[in-house]
């Protein structure tokens, strides 16, 4: 039977009937294919960060800061980001902590981003191991204080929160990953099941003859099991 817009309800609600073996193995497989993935072949990534203030002309005496002064250092957060992720930094985080990668390999584990537009930025490392995540982190913060005091002029600098050893991984989320597997593997199983639909345009009963090709039905031979 041929799938076409004028199908009505009953006719789908039949097709996903006689089909519904064959959704629920594809079901069944995308399930089976994302616990696999998800509990015995992804490895569990920690993340862990460490808060920085970063500003300048700050009036002790008073201990007072300008708000202009406020808006030009939000607006140098971006400036920051780069310097955290600079060879410069990099490589004085590698030389201390004695670490055989390069700085590309450190970038891609490493995000610096502010805080709601504030002064204060976070930077955030992500590892498989909670212990070098969180070290690098914090030898991340501490090297970027020093260097961009150097580069940038500033003379308000200073840790807000250290990173701490993770508990928890952040990913993968095996419970997540298994709900969004079944719903695919669902809307997979239908979209087969209407392309075979579609595909097949052989007559298997009385009333496909009178709706497809609009002709009488004279007579029907029954069938009897032997």
């Amino acid at each position: 039977m041929a799938l076409n817009e004028e199908m009505e309800l009953k006719d789908l609600l039949q097709i996903i009937r006689k089909r519904l073996g064959l959704i629920a193995l594809i079901t069944l497989t995308s399930l089976l294919i994302s616990v696999i993935v998800s509990f015995f072949l992804l490895d569990e990534v920690y993340e862990t960060s460490t808060t920085l203030m970063v500003g300048n002309t700050q009036n002790y005496q008073t201990n007072t800061i300008e708000y202009n002064d406020i808006l030009v250092n939000q607006k140098l957060v971006n400036t920051y980001s780069e310097i955290a992720k600079s060879d410069r930094v990099l490589d004085k985080v590698i030389e201390r902590l004695r670490l055989e990668l390069k700085p590309d390999d450190l970038r891609k584990k490493i995000t610096v981003a502010s805080v709601k537009e504030t002064e204060i930025i976070r930077i955030t490392v992500e590892d498989t191991d909670p212990v070098f995540a969180t070290n690098l982190a914090n030898a991340i913060a501490d090297v970027f204080m020093k260097e961009v005091v150097d580069i940038m002029k500033l003379d308000n600098v200073q840790v807000i929160d250290v990173a701490k050893v993770p508990e928890e991984p952040v990913k993968p989320k095996p419970l997540l990953n298994v709900a969004i597997a079944a719903v695919l593997g669902l809307m997979l199983g239908l979209g087969v099941v209407f392309l075979i639909e579609y595909l097949d345009n052989t007559i298997k009963m009385s009333e496909d003859i009178e709706r497809y090709l609009e002709l009488p039905v004279l007579g029907v031979i029954p069938m009897y099991d032997e």
